[in-house]
């Protein structure tokens, strides 16, 4: 199946008459991976199911071609040279941007760990208090039930 995928991108015809699998079993794969959103031959699909690593490997295929051979590139598998720049220019910006998501997502753990240490440190102080109340209620209903006591005997 990988030699349907990029960087291969062979037809089914090629591919079967090589391997001698029939039609019918590589039409059944390919649509399968059609599904999970992988480029396949002749696939005339709408590109916006296609998977971030498909994308990315059709980049990398058209990396080193100049416009015409882009432009047959394309046509062969039912693309448009303009996705593949948006493609190219976003994984270009995914690599700029990592390194600032990176950054921020560690202060905001940083942030996060300081503020579950305050939240324990407040839930403790809580559980003290909620334990205190509770001893002396149970003192004041013990108490209650001693005057009680007291005031049948006399």
């Amino acid at each position: 199946m990988t030699k349907l995928l990029p960087p291969h991108g062979r037809s089914v015809a090629d591919v079967a008459k090589e391997e001698g699998i029939p039609h019918g079993t590589l039409y059944h794969w390919r649509n399968e991976l059609k599904l999970q959103g992988e480029p396949v031959p002749n696939n005339k699909d709408n590109t916006k199911n296609w998977s971030p690593k498909a994308k990315f490997a059709v980049v990398v295929e058209t990396a080193h071609m100049n416009e015409a051979e882009l432009s047959q590139y394309c046509r062969e598998k039912g693309l448009y040279p303009n996705q593949i720049h948006q493609w190219r220019e976003a994984s270009i910006n995914g690599v700029a941007t990592d390194v600032v998501d990176k950054k921020s997502h560690q202060s905001k753990l940083k942030s996060s760990k300081e503020e579950i240490k305050s939240l324990r440190k407040e839930l403790r102080y809580k559980e003290k208090a909620l334990a205190e109340t509770a001893a002396l209620l149970a003192l004041q209903k013990k108490l209650h039930a001693l005057w009680e006591i007291e005031d049948e005997e006399v």
